[in-house]
């Protein structure tokens, strides 16, 4: 049997379960979860695996679930194919949860749809007995990462789901912003907003002068780092005739380079302290790991070409450029070689209440078919792709020097501006 053989035998495989892959999907989609409480989807995930002979582990940095399979043909490198469990809170998105607000505005459903239908293909067709190494299907990133789940995985790919059209049905991004979160507290002192005005100290007033001041930086932003900075009031007073003693904001810095986060991040912080001192107000910052830039491994990115012209037709798959969002898969591409493509079949806008899954079969049978395939590319005479994809690899961080960098970016500064 040749390679392209074993790729149509689980293709028909994947087709084949094509509506089995699709209910699930759409299982997931009307059942949303948050982060770290997607139980439902967990629970379905490791029921899934269990259908199809595998012995998943549960309950990884709480929901997480990874099976393994090992090939046949040979030792070699781990590749995992991923999937991520969570929703998001999405206000106004008409099938949000009603109690929580999640809803599945990024489609993260149909990544565990895709994820499970490579699976389901892989192992329906007997691909393993002509491959090499060993495959992981892997519901989670980041925290799973910290705690030593990915020791073992040598490379890795998951697909996103896009809305955007100037993507068509298949595209590579060369990298994505990363960002650190952000938390700020002014404080200043309540009074009578009519009676004694002259005795509070207006930590909204602050905080807006942190914001203007913010926003008085943004020229200093270098083209080519691709900063983004988007903060946003969460508190600013409770009554309309009192002065506010408390003001709360929330925001990102993001950049495409460590070094270019590092020195926005700076900038920020600068910015915030001149609204605590123009009002004689304090001020609490603080500094919270958020995600790695996103780095893709130029070796999966041409494997993914070859294999989505293979799928939608040559010249189908386009070239993303960079992209100024955020993903947690960069923390993971500082540590191993991964590929995040996206593929079409969503509409409206990611994270928005008009987000919606629009096309099935491109949105969840699809990416299976694609993942599936650099399965077997990457696996197949005794895993010589995926090893070329190691030699060739330039890799950031260990994992040990990705904890501590995290965690080294954790901070927390008060201010005094009086």
């Amino acid at each position: 049997m040749t390679k392209d053989e074993l790729k149509q035998r689980v293709f028909q495989a994947i087709d084949q379960r094509g509506e089995e892959i699709i209910g699930l999907g759409e299982q997931i989609r009307s059942h949303p979860e948050l982060g770290f409480k997607e139980f439902k989807t967990a629970r379905l995930v490791e029921e899934t695996f269990k259908k199809l002979g595998l012995a998943p582990r549960s309950g990884l940095a709480l929901t997480g679930v990874r099976a393994d399979v090992t090939g046949r043909a040979g030792e070699g490198p781990t590749f995992a194919v991923l999937g991520e469990l969570d929703a998001l809170v999405v206000a106004g998105h008409p099938e949000g949860d009603e109690a929580t607000g999640a809803a599945h505005a990024c489609g993260h459903n149909a990544q565990i749809a895709g994820m499970l239908g490579a699976a389901m293909g892989l192992l329906d067709a007997k691909a393993f007995d002509q491959l090499a190494g060993r495959a992981v299907f892997l519901g989670g990133k980041p925290e799973l990462l910290r705690l030593g789940h990915f020791d073992d995985v040598d490379l890795a790919m998951m697909i996103h789901t896009t809305s955007r059209s100037e993507d068509g049905k298949a595209g590579v991004p060369a990298s994505n912003n990363g960002c650190v979160v952000k938390t700020v507290r002014y404080i200043g002192r309540a009074a009578h907003a009519g009676g004694a005005p002259h005795m509070g100290i207006n930590a909204l007033y602050a905080a807006q002068i942190g914001l203007m001041s913010i926003n008085a930086i943004r020229e200093t932003f270098r083209d080519e780092d691709t900063i983004r900075v988007h903060p946003i009031i969460t508190h600013g007073g409770s009554q309309v005739n009192v002065i506010p003693g408390e003001a709360r904001l929330e925001t990102y810095v993001r950049g495409r380079t460590l070094e270019g986060i590092r020195d926005a991040n700076a900038k920020v912080d600068r910015a915030l302290r001149a609204g605590a001192l123009a009002l004689g107000a304090q001020v609490e910052i603080e500094t919270l790991p958020g995600y790695l830039p996103l780095r893709t491994d130029s070796t999966l990115a041409r494997l993914f070409r070859r294999n989505a012209d293979a799928l939608f037709g040559t010249g189908e798959c386009r070239e993303a450029g960079h992209r100024a969002g955020s993903t947690d898969m960069g923390d993971l591409s500082q540590v191993i070689p991964v590929l995040h493509p996206y593929m079409g079949g969503a509409r409206g806008t990611g994270h928005a209440a008009d987000y919606q899954i629009v096309d099935r079969h491109l949105a969840y049978v699809m990416p299976a078919r694609a993942m599936a395939a650099m399965a077997v590319d990457l696996l197949w005479d005794d895993a010589a792709e995926a090893r070329e994809v190691l030699a060739r690899a330039v890799r950031g961080m260990t994992r040990p020097a990705y904890v501590e960098f995290q965690r080294s970016v954790r901070r927390r500064e008060v201010y005094r501006g009086v």
